[in-house]
């Protein structure tokens, strides 16, 4: 018997020894390895639905990081565009961080410097000056970062970056929006005009101001005023209430129109002109967002027009270009995206940014740098 007993003790032994030991470490580990399956799946899933996809972009141990940075400040068109980004980065397997330096140009460039230090992949940059930008993104070119900019001008001693940049096709939205204005006059002599315009230094706005500069040439236009913000926290607020202070000086009549070379500035303008009664000096602009429409829709407004062109999807195409940059394919140096004349009389009771398109022929439509396999990845992603 105690041989017998003996004999089992040393099975036990054995069997105790043989087994892989239990700690409560290991259960935080297995529970870290169950986490991330996840994310495994999602990386090489695009290898089997997305058979297209550049090599570049399947079987990644992490995912792609893009930092999303704006000059500008919180207003609807940064929102959009922030979100048409954010949605076509997200559609390919990319994690978008976004952020908002609200046209501070120090902090501007500290956040870009910090996401450059963060070893992000890739950048959109957004609105930077040309006085720095070259400066500021050739780190991020030296690290490897890929870069696409929008509304940036990078140059400096004659000497650009390996970057693609993206405008909106100023010109033609400043030719669309100074025409509406010329066409207010049926008498052939030149719009008087309160022009709404900060600069130079600002690439968009130094782009639709050699165009303003052309029609005044041309004797089209006539600047009685030019009116700009200082206070870029409420750019509404201190517009109404500099062009509320200019409105006493011009009696009825005299003013034909007060043209926004950014509607931010022409939605202070729009409160300003309403306050005083002010039904014969008529509001274009340039850029659009719901609240621009919703004012353009109010009874007896004066704000008559707007060129634009859809911010969601000026976000879309760069992050496209970005992820075309990722997978090696060819860029171009430069790309403007199409303007488009949006009239309030257009409109219907419920037209959004969403459905603006209902309305606008070709309105926030663009196949420009979408490939098949950023299709195929959408539909993976998607699922």
């Amino acid at each position: 018997m105690n041989k017998l007993f003996t004999a089992l003790l040393v099975v036990m032994f054995l069997l105790a020894a043989c087994a892989p030991a239990v700690t409560p470490a290991a259960a935080p580990e297995g529970a870290a390895t169950e986490a991330a399956a996840p994310e495994a799946v999602a990386t090489e899933a695009p290898a089997a639905c997305a058979p297209d996809a550049p090599a570049a972009l399947v079987g990644l141990a992490e995912p792609i990081k893009i930092a999303v940075v704006r000059n500008l400040p919180s207003d609807d068109h940064t929102k959009q565009f922030l979100d048409g980004a954010r949605k076509m980065g997200e559609s390919l397997g990319f994690v978008v961080d976004t952020f908002i330096a609200d046209n501070d140009d120090a902090k501007f460039q500290e956040l870009v410097a910090q996401a450059i230090e963060k070893g992000y992949d890739g950048m959109i940059i957004s609105h930077g000056k040309k006085d720095y930008s070259y400066d500021m993104l050739k780190p991020a070119v030296d690290k490897g970062i890929k870069v696409v900019t929008f509304d940036t001008v990078i140059e400096k001693d004659g000497q650009t970056l390996p970057i693609t940049t993206t405008f909106q096709d100023d010109f033609k939205l400043a030719e669309l929006s100074l025409g509406e204005i010329v066409a207010l006059k049926t008498d052939g002599s030149p719009a008087r005009i309160i022009k709404l315009w900060w600069g130079p230094g600002v690439p968009p706005l130094d782009r639709r101001e050699t165009i303003y500069q052309k029609f005044l040439s041309d004797g089209k236009i006539e600047t009685l005023e030019t009116v700009g913000p200082t206070n870029f926290q409420d750019v509404q607020g201190d517009i109404a209430a500099k062009v509320g202070a200019l409105l006493a000086k011009y009696p009825e009549g005299t003013v034909d129109a007060i043209w926004g070379s950014w509607d931010e500035m022409a939605k202070g303008a729009y409160t300003a002109i309403k306050d005083a009664g002010r039904t014969d000096i008529k509001l274009i602009s340039i850029d659009v967002s719901n609240q621009d429409m919703n004012l353009m829709r109010e009874p007896g407004s004066v704000w008559l027009s707007t060129a634009a062109v859809d911010p969601g999807l000026i976000g879309m195409v760069d992050m496209r270009l970005l992820a075309k940059s990722f997978a090696g394919e060819e860029l171009p140096a430069n790309y403007d995206l199409e303007a488009k004349l949006v009239k309030g009389s257009q409109l219907k009771p419920d037209t959004t940014m969403l459905t603006l398109k209902d309305v606008i022929d070709g309105w926030g439509k663009s196949d420009a740098f979408l490939e098949p396999w950023m299709e195929q990845m959408a539909s993976c992603n998607a699922k």
